[in-house]
């Protein structure tokens, strides 16, 4: 019999949710909840019900159980962990393990070769680099492309036949194919380049037929070499191997932007495996700035199959992808700062059928541990200034209700304990500071504890600082929630505009 867990599975399928708790899983996927909504409610009433209303209880749990096999049938996880089983020769209940997937795949190959493997790791030890994450350039633009590589390092294994075994025999080799920090690998009889091949041609098959568990076992197992191959708890770790993954993929970035710029184009921003590509035309159709996109990624796939015919003698696997066409785009700058951001932008998707999307990505419209407030008011003040329409009105009514006390329920943080509360005895945060206070009302009670082991906080600023949401008994700091939840959003993107949070409210509507 195997147990497995529902959350580290949908974790592995790359699922993702604000909460992985059932009821918010649940009501996402299902739409339809535990029977009990309210978890600081459950125990009691669990309690209340196995003394009163035993059926009721069982049908409880009845349901949880339902909650639970309808979220696997419905995220098709059964036959994905069946697939990820069979592909790394794990049990169903361990397919988390990348070091053993790769000896599954690996070992045959090199004893059919002819070479035994290490019982450990013994190749040169030290650190290499990750992911090459260019200086972007702020600012608010209209038609933004990205071009991405497709699954890049895997592609990298295969043209510059990365491999544990190669490394050791291109050594001996003239002809060897120049890695990084004194790596050469041999041009023949390379194992991993062979594996990589023949998942992906598994890979492109499983998406024709539409098999989505198979197709993304098979993406999570060939993306997983590199990192198997960085770390030392793999037999075959060198940071010659994990180094001519990654410093090839910086070098492959820096050419493509090198490349794309001499088309007359500007790079904004790039990152590991994606550059972004500012066309530098407001006036440009968005069929015309599609056919830009298709043509600079046929041009460059040209140009690097050239290269690495030209350069080494080696046949290229990396493929170049229009992937994203932004409409209008937005590089925010670090908060305080003038220089450029990283991993964080905004910008209106063109869809297939014309339609704009928003997308957010590391803003605090996507991020849990900023209000509800100042994520619904990150999507409406982009959402106005890309239209071109005014702000002020947003921005100063939002001011006003939040002082006025008509957005308290939209003034809640959510932030996860990590650590037993003990364990924090300097820089205490707010989450728990609340948490602290929590516990000693719930001592003083005679209740249970619910926060000494970690868990998750809702908690508001009050003035008398941080409190749990329902045991608040203060009234709002509201002078926080301008200052900390408003301002910095508003400031986040108006200067980029010429304009600012201070212009619109001239600073002198402060609370008194």
């Amino acid at each position: 019999r195997i147990a497995l867990d529902g959350i580290e599975v949908m974790r592995a399928a790359t699922w993702q949710f604000e909460s992985f708790a059932l009821e918010k899983v649940a009501q996402q996927l299902l739409g339809r909840g535990k029977d009990i909504t309210k978890p600081h409610e459950r125990g009691a009433e669990i309690q209340r019900m196995y003394a009163q209303e035993p059926a009721n209880l069982v049908a409880y749990n009845l349901e949880d159980c339902r909650l639970v096999w309808d979220i696997f049938d419905t995220a098709d996880l059964l036959n994905f962990v069946i697939a990820r089983s069979q592909l790394t020769g794990l049990p169903m209940d361990r397919i988390g393990g990348s070091a053993q997937a790769f000896d599954h795949l690996y070992l045959p190959r090199l004893h059919r070769a002819g070479w035994v493997a290490p019982a450990f790791a013994s190749g040169l030890a030290g650190d290499s680099p990750g992911g090459f994450v260019m200086d972007s350039l702020p600012g608010v633009y209209d038609h933004v492309l990205i071009l991405d590589f497709k699954s890049l390092y895997p592609s990298i294994i295969r043209s510059f036949k990365i491999d544990p075994l190669g490394l050791i025999t291109g050594a001996q080799q003239d002809d060897g194919i120049e890695g990084f920090k004194g790596a050469r690998f041999s041009r023949q009889g390379a194992i991993l380049p062979e594996i990589i091949s023949t998942l992906w041609q598994a890979r492109d098959a499983a998406k024709q037929q539409n098999n989505t568990p198979l197709s993304t076992s098979i993406k999570i197992v060939m993306n997983s070499c590199y990192g198997v191959l960085g770390s030392n708890q793999c037999r075959f770790y060198d940071q010659r191997l994990a180094s001519s993954i990654t410093q090839r993929g910086h070098a492959i970035l820096k050419q493509t932007k090198v490349l794309i710029e001499q088309q007359g184009y500007q790079v904004i921003y790039g990152d590991t495996d994606s550059v972004f590509v500012w066309l530098g035309s407001a006036k440009m159709g968005t069929e015309d700035a599609q056919v830009v996109g298709y043509r600079l990624a046929t041009q460059l796939n040209a140009w690097w199959q050239q290269h690495l015919q030209h350069e080494y003698g080696l046949t290229s696997y990396l493929e170049l992808e229009f992937e994203t066409l932004f409409k209008r785009f937005v590089m925010p700058t670090i908060r305080g700062l003038e220089v450029g951001s990283k991993k964080r932008y905004a910008g209106q998707v063109v869809q297939a059928d014309g339609s704009l999307t928003m997308m957010f990505k590391g803003l605090e419209s996507v991020r849990t541990d900023w209000t509800l407030l100042a994520r619904e008011l990150q999507q409406e003040l982009y959402d106005l200034v890309f239209a071109g329409q005014p702000y002020d009105a947003l921005i100063k009514g939002l001011v006003a209700d939040v002082a006025a006390g008509l957005k308290d329920d939209k003034l809640v943080f959510r932030k996860r304990i990590r650590r037993p509360l003990g364990e924090y005895q300097k820089n205490i945060p707010p989450h728990v500071q609340a948490a602290n206070k929590a516990e000693s009302y719930f001592a003083e009670q005679a209740l249970p504890s619910r926060y000494k082991n970690g868990g998750w906080v809702e908690y508001v600023i009050t003035v008398a600082g941080p409190q749990v949401v329902d045991l608040c008994d203060q009234p709002l700091d509201y002078e926080h929630y301008i200052d900390r939840q408003i301002e910095p959003i508003v400031d986040g993107l108006l200067p980029l505009l010429g304009d600012s949070y201070g212009r619109i409210m001239d600073k002198q509507l402060q609370l008194l």
